[in-house]
């Protein structure tokens, strides 16, 4: 049990970024008071401004630091985010002031630790100084600070015994200084090697009560982004600045004529060649382009030569073009340089966080490592803990979602986080070459081998789903050629796949708008029985609980008797997610202190809400401040097993609605989920066309728990 750890490396290049973002991802599913401490970082180039704000990611930020505090928007900021920088603590060593420098270290630590529930220290980088000084260095430090230590090896290219053998060393001298140590975990094993390496480990280590655990090595996370390749060389970047998140997982140096270079091309290749070559410059841009070739990352031009005008002017008419970068180092220095870029994790790479948190939960025992932190207070429901229970929830149950805007990239891109953590079955409409176009020119990694792809102009369904649209609506003067026609729209056909259960629920939005992806299900899904409005609700994640918002998207204007029905529906969608409903429908006054026609519609929707559903706690009207806060709902309606713990809030009209919750979202920074449509008989739901790949990812999730609730 502890409210610290110290991430101790045995070297540099052991993947502790991974580990730092898996265990504050794990944290902070049960407290948001989380911190992140590095007690020394590489000193910048040039001083760094005065404020305490976060730098951004380059020479003069720390990267973990960076990419700690950006991911989980931590509450602190860079200047107490660590302790010395390199050039601080070098000078106090070598004026024999180690003692000084520790203290320094240690007086910030407490600082932070102080202001939260747990903290995450990792250990410094070997910046400069021997392996053997630092490792010592790093261990005079843990035991000062109190914490519990994760040994971190790294396995990459390496025996089992030349792996172990560091390990045997850091916990000896660990335990020597009578350290705690909280478990063991080896990085980058290859992976015909795990297996061989977890079974040593236990072997050596099982005896004590340690998290012990091996972690497969993992291409694409050891691959760097064009953007780390520019950064790193110095590179110019002459074209594609928009590009320079593409990942370069393959690389050839193309010295021979295009018809042989092409040969050797990989998915997601860097070329490297010469400047002047405009025949490998155009017929490699070219490549990317075909579908008879894999897509590429980007070009490197060696040599300081520049395109010829000609091959210049040609690029230049290609709209978002390919990343190529310029530098002056002749091609085999260019290319063994490229060999030592580091692949950089930064803070906005969504799909390199999300495979480095999928493998820490995979591959780390989560139980054994929250029995060693289990003093941290879980304090309600955090916002990680229930997105987290919302996949958990999602996936117990795998259901078939379609989604019908398959050219987004947002959308492709939210597809291959969705299968890569088994949630979901996907069925993607469209053309399958056009969607492999999409993939290639966003350098996605989604094979579509692993899902359904429709393409509805060509589908054996089209005809009966004309037939089956035509029959429920030639009442309203609807043909079969009209039908047909409509079947042809991508919202109709995938409406109508979950219509006739050919698709469990649907996803759409982020590139229609809502009339667009609901009308649909208005016409013939139609709704549950019992219920005469389709309505809405958010998830709002607050900082230690979630709210649930209705209705913020659909109804302007809504009856007392059709409020009554969005609390009910609302409730039972709070309920469906793991949420306690307690009902508060919202007026400007409490109880029987107001008069007027709004708040007596309120009163209204109340009783009737109350008289359909007994078995719920509701209240109304109230205002938000006593539904929300204790000591307000204790002096404004006493005795009242609703006020100030409501988690279920209903607006009276979408003026009110939609205004808070954008008001709630952007000043508290909370997380807005939703809208989720409710009252359909079967699901399908609305995405903002400002939605995020997190938002998508979130609402299919959602779609498919209402699934299994059907």
């Amino acid at each position: 049990m502890t409210h610290s750890i110290f991430i101790s490396t045995t070297e540099s290049g052991s993947g502790k970024a991974l580990v730092s973002l898996g265990i504050l991802e794990l944290l902070l599913r049960r407290t948001t008071k989380v911190h992140f401490f590095r007690p020394l970082v590489r000193s910048p180039e040039h001083q760094p401004p005065s404020k305490g704000d976060i730098l951004p990611l380059g020479p003069q930020g720390d990267e973990d630091i960076d990419l700690m505090l950006r991911h989980f928007n931590l509450n602190q900021t860079y200047a107490e985010s660590y302790g010395l920088r390199s050039r601080q603590a070098n000078d106090l060593i070598s004026q024999h002031r180690l003692d000084d420098a520790i203290d320094i270290i240690i007086s910030k630590f407490k600082i932070l630790e102080a202001r939260g529930d747990f903290l995450l220290c990792e250990g410094s980088d070997y910046l400069g100084e021997s392996s053997a000084f630092e490792f010592n260095f790093n261990q005079e430090i843990a035991k000062n600070l109190g914490a519990p230590i994760l040994i971190l090896a790294n396995a990459r290219d390496r025996s089992i015994e030349d792996t172990l053998s560091p390990v045997q060393q850091a916990v000896e001298a660990y335990r020597s200084d009578s350290c705690d140590i909280v478990g063991i975990i080896i990085n980058q094993a290859a992976a015909d090697q795990v297996a061989d390496l977890k079974a040593e480990l236990h072997q050596q280590f099982g005896h004590h009560d340690w998290l012990l655990a091996v972690m497969p090595h993992l291409p694409r996370l050891g691959s760097p982004r064009m953007r780390d390749i520019a950064t790193q060389l110095g590179a110019e970047v002459l074209y594609g600045h928009r590009r320079l998140k593409n990942l370069a997982t393959n690389r050839i140096v193309a010295a021979m004529q295009l018809q042989n270079s092409l040969h050797f091309i990989q998915p997601n290749c860097l070329v490297i060649t010469p400047g002047d070559r405009g025949d490998i410059i155009a017929g490699m841009l070219q490549a990317h382009q075909s579908s008879s070739y894999p897509p590429l990352a980007g070009l490197l031009l060696s040599t300081g030569l520049k395109p010829d005008p000609a091959i210049a002017k040609l690029i230049e008419g290609i709209p978002d073009p390919l990343p190529i970068l310029s530098v002056k180092t002749d091609t085999f220095t260019t290319a063994a340089q490229v060999n030592e870029v580091h692949s950089a994790l930064w803070a906005d790479d969504s799909e390199k966080i999300n495979l480095c948190i999928q493998a820490f939960d995979t591959h780390v025992d989560l139980d054994i490592l929250e029995q060693r932190i289990s003093t941290v207070r879980v304090r309600g429901i955090t916002p990680k803990l229930f997105i987290h229970n919302l996949l958990d929830q999602a996936k117990a149950k795998r259901q078939q979602i379609v989604l019908p805007e398959a050219y987004d990239p947002r959308i492709l891109r939210a597809a291959t986080i969705l299968l890569n953590r088994d949630i979901v079955d996907l069925t993607l409409l469209g053309n399958r070459p056009d969607i492999q176009q999409v993939l290639n020119k966003h350098s996605i990694a989604l094979d579509l081998d692993r899902l359904t792809i429709v393409d509805p102009a060509h589908s054996n369904r089209l005809q009966s789903y004309a037939q089956t649209f035509f029959e429920l609506r030639q009442s309203k003067g609807v043909t079969l050629d009209n039908a047909l026609d409509v079947m042809m729209d991508m919202s109709y056909f995938g409406t109508m796949m979950v219509y006739l259960g050919d698709a469990d629920g649907m996803v759409s939005g982020a590139v229609h708008t809502t009339q667009h992806t609901i009308r649909p299900a208005l016409q013939f899904v139609k709704t549950k029985p019992g219920f005469s409005v389709v309505s809405s609700v958010f998830f709002m994640c607050l900082d230690h609980r979630v709210l649930v918002y209705g209705d913020c998207a659909i109804n302007p204007n809504p009856t007392a008797a059709q409020l009554a029905e969005i609390a009910i529906a609302s409730a039972d969608t709070a309920r469906t997610f793991g949420l306690e409903p307690k009902v508060a429908l919202l007026s400007y006054s409490s109880g029987d202190s107001g008069q007027g026609a709004e708040v007596e519609k309120v009163r209204a929707a109340t009783q009737l809400a109350r008289d359909r559903r007994p078995d719920l706690p509701i209240e109304g009207p109230i205002q938000y401040d006593a539904a929300v806060d204790l000591e307000v709902g204790a002096q404004k309606m006493q005795g009242s097993v609703v006020a100030g713990q409501a988690t279920v809030l209903i607006f009276p009209d979408l003026n009110t609605g939609n205004n808070t919750y954008k008001a709630v979202q952007r000043e508290t920074g909370a997380i807005a989920i939703g809208p989720v449509l409710q009252g359909l008989k079967k699901p399908v739901n609305d995405l903002s066309r400002g939605c995020t790949v997190e938002d998508i990812v979130n609402t299919v999730a959602i779609t498919a728990i209402q699934a299994q609730s059907q």
